[in-house]
């Protein structure tokens, strides 16, 4: 697998195990990883997890944990002991969220021997934009926000942020880490619609700024030919060199 390849993780935002495991099957050595996001999993629950882990599938678990610091606590746990590669938490939760978090699975899995997953914080959605936060009451712009919760994210320990493409330039001023991961969804070919997400990008446009990793769903999965349309991308993004 070519290191761009590797980089790319391919959401199963589908509504059946069958059909993931489809995608899953015609992909696997093709792309770095898949997403398990909350559409699947609420479907089919943490066996699907423990299935694809079982086949050694690298899962991205998206469910954004956000709840009091207790309850996140004990979600992550679990997340680590599914198997997964990564699982994320909202960064807007807060410090002692993200803190207790990270530190819960550093203890599980020294304990537990288990493998220790990246634990990652999302700052702002992509189908979010200014108006988005002002209507719940953040009146600073888009970008501040990114960076002030990337920050915290980091403090508390965390391996990176999922942060939109126009903001990956913006939390690599505020990160100084190398270490320090940047995923970025909303992801689309150069011709491709925007669908519900506003503030997306092309792969070039994203691994140029600064992104580790790239989330691609709909233009991957609904593809008709789901290996060329990965192709697609990877020749998009290598032409960045």
């Amino acid at each position: 697998m070519t290191d761009l390849k590797s980089k790319i993780i391919v959401a199963l935002d589908v509504e059946t195990a069958a059909g993931a495991r489809s995608i899953v099957a015609e992909l696997k050595g093709s792309v770095g990883a898949f997403k398990v996001g909350l559409q699947l999993f609420t479907s089919c629950g943490p066996d699907f997890v423990r299935e694809m882990v079982g086949k050694n599938v690298k899962v991205f678990l998206d469910l954004k944990f956000h709840d009091i610091p207790n309850t996140v606590a004990k979600a992550s746990a679990e997340a680590a002991r599914l198997g997964v590669w990564m699982f994320n938490v909202h960064a807007v939760g807060g410090r002692e969220m993200m803190l207790r978090a990270s530190a819960v699975v550093a203890e599980i899995c020294e304990k537990e021997s288990i493998q220790k997953p990246l634990v990652i914080a999302v700052t702002v959605l992509t189908s979010s934009n200014a108006e988005t936060l002002e209507e719940v009451g953040i009146v600073i712009p888009v970008v501040t926000q990114v960076e002030n919760l990337a920050r915290m994210a980091a403090e508390c320990g965390l391996d990176g942020v999922v942060a939109s493409p126009h903001e990956v330039s913006a939390v690599r001023l505020a990160v100084t880490s190398p270490d320090f991961l940047v995923v970025t969804p909303g992801i689309r070919s150069i011709s491709a619609t925007n669908d519900d997400q506003k503030r997306v990008t092309t792969i070039r446009q994203a691994l140029a700024n600064g992104s580790d990793y790239v989330v691609i769903g709909r233009p991957i999965t609904q593809a008709k030919d789901r290996l060329e349309a990965v192709e697609s991308f990877v020749r998009e993004g290598l032409s960045i060199h």
